[in-house]
């Protein structure tokens, strides 16, 4: 047997200032093929998957790019399109093929194409023919197509959010993958569309324990695979919104009838999953008067993993303002700052410019006199098992505030981003990360408490005033009731 494995992904935010191009993929992840790490990427734990099971089993693996862009704004046309036809040309030269599995995101988006997944699956399937199994894994911050679910055998899709789970996500296409090449399932896959975006973190009711169920599901055997796709809320798309997609072994309708009560129970849940959000004042105050710390603040909204540049200042100047003393911040992407400390050099002081660069909304950048704690050349922290990139940083000190700053724009994943960096977080009153939920796994293990900042800036974070222009489908919130709109 013959299987190929690449991977292609990013995340777009149509509504960010940034822009996505290679030097993105370039400077995020890009292995060309038989150079993927051991450990797994976000989008590409089949790789590593498929390698052990090439070990005791029989098929020959051939390995094409994989590559990853830190979630941006749209992706340059000419990328795409070089990247597109790598893979498929990668594809067409490793024919004949038994199977294709496929690490992506879901939620690429580029100038002229706004569904990148769903148009490189087709292309694959009318390379490889339908005899070949199709699988792929996605992000559940993504967009469900139909073009997607027409052209794939097998689709599983990160259950958690915080996504610690990506490993296992792989692991288990690849696991269905080599289960029909064997003869020992037909996988079919359904899908229900939930009509609608909320934000849906599974670290807490009533999503894990909706997320435990479906785990329970592909334990008895009810389902080969069953996963809930959220939506990505800043992606102006057509298939905008939450879904579920069930693979079952040739029993389309009992698919489509899983789906569609999970689905209606997913539906239920509106509105009542997200963290309470508090402004940035009070956040801060609140962090600051706690008994114990650390206290762990999240900016949520100018979080780099939504495609924003995660360069704003307003909750640091509202800490600045509340004259907070034993606090640390990670990050604020500035390359520009950065440079400027690595050649002042650690111990120096020095008046920066800093933040604020990319977004009139993400605030004024800030003037102060700092002193450099810390350069590093290409720092890293980690998220679960992989190492992802920071670029060269600075640790500067403002009064009693100490600031990373990172030339790779990242959110904050793990507390290795500080202590790689030298900052002790365990001792610090309050940390502030930017990021949504995707830290709440590692930092919740050392945290007092977990707070939850919502400061405006250019995540569009409310669907209802969001202007999307390709969405047309009934969804809620934008819609109180999408079901009755749909059938009338």
């Amino acid at each position: 047997m013959r299987i190929f494995c690449a991977s292609l992904a990013t995340e777009t935010n149509t509504f960010s200032p940034l822009r996505t191009d290679f030097a993105d993929f370039k400077q995020s992840f890009y292995a060309p093929p038989g150079a993927h790490p051991e450990t797994p990427t976000l989008c590409s734990g089949v790789f590593p998957a498929l390698r052990r099971a090439s070990q005791d089993q029989d098929f020959d693996l051939i390995e094409g790019t994989a590559t990853w862009a830190e979630p941006g704004g749209l992706l340059n046309a000419e990328t795409w399109t070089y990247l597109r036809d790598e893979i498929l040309d990668q594809v067409r030269a490793a024919l004949p093929l038994d199977a294709v599995v496929l690490g992506l995101h879901g939620a690429m988006i580029a100038d002229g194409c706004s569904d990148c997944e769903g148009v490189l699956l087709e292309a694959v399937r009318d390379i490889v023919g339908s005899e070949t199994i199709v699988g792929v894994t996605f992000d559940p911050h993504s967009h469900l197509s139909q073009k997607r679910v027409d052209n794939a055998d097998i689709i599983t899709v990160f259950k958690e959010f915080p996504h610690t789970d990506f490993a296992e996500t792989g692991e288990a296409c690849v696991d269905l993958v080599l289960r029909a090449l064997r003869g020992e399932i037909i996988p079919v896959v359904s899908a229900f569309d939930v009509r609608m975006m909320d934000i849906l973190p599974t670290s807490q009711a009533p999503m894990r324990g909706f997320v435990d169920r479906m785990k329970a599901m592909e334990e008895d055997g009810t389902v080969l695979s069953v996963s809930a796709i959220h939506g990505f809320m800043a992606g102006d798309s057509p298939d905008l919104g939450a879904k579920i997609v069930v693979v079952t072994d040739n029993d389309k309708e009992k698919g489509i009838a899983i789906a569609k009560r999970l689905g209606e129970e997913l539906f239920s849940f509106r509105g009542q999953t997200k963290p309470v959000f508090l402004n940035a004042a009070d956040a801060l105050r609140r962090a600051n008067s706690a008994r114990s710390g650390p206290v762990v603040v999240a900016d949520v909204w100018d979080n780099p993993g939504g495609g924003v540049a995660g360069d704003s200042t307003l909750l640091l100047q509202e800490a600045i303002k509340q004259n907070l003393q034993s606090a640390a911040f990670g990050t604020i992407w500035d390359p520009m700052a950065v440079r400027l400390c690595h050649a002042a050099g650690e111990g120096a002081t020095l008046n920066l410019r800093f933040g604020g660069k990319t977004s009139a909304t993400a605030g004024d950048p800030i003037d102060a006199h700092v002193t450099v704690l810390r350069n590093q050349r290409d720092a890293v922290q980690s998220f679960g098992t992989s190492v992802v990139p920071l670029g060269n940083c600075s640790v500067i000190r403002l009064g009693g505030i100490e600031v990373v700053l990172n030339s790779n724009r990242s959110q904050a994943f793990s507390p290795d981003l500080f202590t790689n960096l030298g900052i002790g977080i365990s001792s610090k009153k309050v940390v502030v990360v930017k990021s949504t939920n995707h830290f709440y796994g590692a930092f919740s293990n050392i945290a007092a408490e977990v707070l939850y900042a919502s400061v405006d800036g250019p995540y569009p974070n409310n669907p209802r005033t969001t202007p999307y222009t390709r969405l047309k489908r009934p969804v809620w919130p934008i819609v109180a009731n999408p079901f009755e709109v749909a059938e009338s």
